[in-house]
């Protein structure tokens, strides 16, 4: 396991235990789920699950003969995770201001973690391949390595 796998599912435990907490949070100060609703709800999704899924993913999908994708891992890391602490912050800072220049990094936010996805996205498709394609891709390294 690599860093970064390491770290999104360490990240996806911590927002797990956030989501939980603010869920605990509403009903103790049911007003604040006026402002931190969807942020609630984004985190347990984009945080814990997608988190997880992404580590897991890197961890579990490497294909034989394949270099790990250490570059794409952190990029995946880090975009995600921008993404998820801005909105964290200035989602219900937006809702409760209305200030305009929240919402934009409200946007930001929405930018990051699709950059995420789509280095994600991007990154996975080198590692899903059939069964046919794993056995062609064999032949072809055996075929290579014999003709050096």
């Amino acid at each position: 396991m690599t860093r970064y796998e390491y770290r999104l599912i360490k990240a996806s435990l911590v927002y797990l235990v956030l989501t939980g907490l603010l869920g605990v949070l509403f009903y103790i100060f049911p007003l604040m789920t006026v402002y931190f609703r969807t942020s609630h709800v984004h985190l347990g999704l984009v945080g814990f699950f997608l988190s997880m899924v992404m580590g897991v993913a890197y961890w579990m999908m490497p294909r034989p003969g394949q270099l790990r994708q250490d570059g794409f891992e952190a990029a995946t890391f880090y975009l995600l995770n921008a993404g998820i602490v801005l909105r964290l912050i200035a989602e219900p800072w937006w809702r409760y201001s209305g200030a305009n220049w929240l919402q934009v990094l409200v946007i930001a936010s929405g930018i990051l973690q699709l950059a995420a996805i789509v280095t994600f996205a991007y990154a996975m498709q080198a590692r899903v391949l059939t069964a046919e394609m794993l056995r062609k891709l064999r032949e072809k390294r055996e075929r290579n390595s014999l003709g050096r």
